[in-house]
């Protein structure tokens, strides 16, 4: 999987679990107008692009799996599965990637994206000490 669809979901991640948890399925066929709020708007606008792609077959699937994730209470399992239907999504489709970096607010000149995945990760920009490991034991310099 490419870094710009890995990219491009984390950024959408929090604006389509926003608007499901809001609308739920509903989400994908409601009048853009009626969103509560920019989030939810955004999150609904990236939801419909997802939606218009796809065939009548495609868009009850998506239907179900939307709904399937507004019924669920655990944000975290929300999100995933989320992520996971905007990954396939923008998987082989150039065009959709291009409109969802359109939509998406882009990030701040000099801003830094740090990822830290696995056990005892550690990610940071600027760091003194890190220790992830068991029964570690820091001591301070000798001055």
């Amino acid at each position: 999987m490419s870094a710009e669809i890995v990219q491009l979901v984390e950024q959408a991640g929090p604006y389509l679990t926003t608007a499901v948890s809001a609308y739920g399925a509903a989400v994908l066929t409601r009048a853009e107008g009626t969103a509560a709020d920019a989030t939810v708007a955004l999150g609904q606008r990236i939801l419909q692009a997802v939606w218009r792609r796809r065939d009548e077959a495609g868009q009850a699937e998506l239907e179900r799996v939307v709904d399937e994730a507004a019924d669920e209470q655990d944000d975290t399992y929300t999100a995933a599965v989320l992520g996971r239907l905007l990954r396939h999504a923008l998987q082989d489709d150039a065009e959709l990637r291009a409109e969802l970096a359109a939509m998406l607010p882009g990030q701040a000149a000099g801003s830094v994206i740090i990822t830290a995945s696995g056990e005892r990760s550690i990610a940071a920009q600027h760091i003194g000490i890190a220790a992830s490991g068991n029964n570690t034991t820091i001591h301070p310099p000798q001055q």
